[in-house]
C-alpha cells in the first residue's frame, strides 16, 4: 500500500483579511449544500447566507455551477501550491497518491457539502454529466502536479479515468470518520492500482494504432501497386 503523505493543513484564510464578496458567496454556497441538495438551492438563498446583494451576486455568478467551479478552482491552486518537492523522485503512483489524499485533506470542511453533490448525482444525470465536466479539468492539473502527462488525447483519457476512480473513492471518504482515513487510503491505493493496470492497456492500444495508422497507407498503396502490375 501507498505510503502516507504528511499531512497538510487546509488553506485558510490569513487571519484579519477581510474575506471578498467572492469568497463569501463560494463559503456561503457550500454550508448551504451541506444542508441542503444543489437543486434546491437558490440565487436569494446564496445571496441572505453570503450577506450580499442579489445583484452583486449576478455580477459575480450566474449559476450555482459556476459557483461550484470557483470552489473546485480555489482547491485545485491549494493543492498545486503545496506541492513536495520531496515526492520528485517517487514513482508516478506514489506521487498521485500523494496529490489526491493532499486534496481530500483540503475538501475536509466540506465533506458534508461533497456528500449531498454525490447523492445529487446519483439521481440526477445531467448534473452528474456537469460535475464529471469539472471534475476531469480538475483531474488534468492533479495529473500534472504528479508529473504525469495530462496534454493531448492521452492525457484527457487519463483525466477522465481518474476523475471516475477519484469519485469511488469521495464515496467511502465522506464515511470514513477515522482521524487517519485508513479505508480511505487503502480506497485510493486500490484505485490507483486499478487505473495503473488500465493506463498500461491503453498506451499499449495507443500504441498498436499509432503502428497501424503508419502501415496502413503503406499497405494500401502496396496492394494498389500490385493490382495496376497485373
Amino acid at each position: 500500500m501507498a505510503r502516507k503523505p504528511t499531512p497538510k493543513p487546509a488553506a485558510r484564510s490569513t487571519p484579519g483579511r477581510d474575506r471578498t464578496e467572492r469568497e463569501r458567496i463560494i463559503d456561503a454556497f457550500m454550508t448551504l449544500l451541506a444542508h441542503k441538495p444543489i437543486e434546491l438551492i437558490g440565487f436569494a438563498d446564496i445571496a441572505k447566507e453570503a450577506g450580499v446583494a442579489l445583484a452583486d451576486l449576478r455580477g459575480q455568478f450566474g449559476s450555482t455551477l459556476a459557483i461550484l467551479a470557483a470552489q473546485t478552482k480555489e482547491t485545485d491552486r491549494a493543492v498545486l501550491a503545496g506541492t513536495d518537492a520531496d515526492m520528485a523522485e517517487e514513482p508516478a503512483r506514489e506521487r498521485l497518491f500523494d496529490v489526491l489524499m493532499r486534496r481530500l485533506e483540503l475538501l475536509a470542511p466540506h465533506k458534508a457539502a461533497v456528500r449531498s453533490l454525490l447523492r445529487s448525482a446519483m439521481r440526477n444525470p445531467p448534473l452528474a454529466l456537469a460535475l464529471n465536466g469539472l471534475a476531469v479539468r480538475s483531474q488534468q492539473w492533479m495529473l500534472t502536479a504528479a508529473d504525469i502527462g495530462a496534454a493531448g488525447p492521452r492525457g484527457m483519457v487519463r483525466a477522465q479515468g481518474l476523475a471516475l476512480l477519484f469519485a469511488q473513492v469521495l464515496r467511502t471518504w465522506v464515511d470514513d470518520d477515522d482521524p487517519g482515513l485508513a479505508r480511505t487510503m487503502a480506497a485510493l491505493d486500490r484505485a490507483l492500482a486499478r487505473g495503473q493496470s488500465w493506463s498500461g492497456v491503453l498506451d499499449g492500444a495507443l500504441r498498436l494504432a499509432a503502428c497501424a495508422g503508419r502501415t496502413g497507407p503503406r499497405r494500401r498503396r502496396d496492394s494498389d501497386d500490385e493490382s495496376v502490375a497485373a
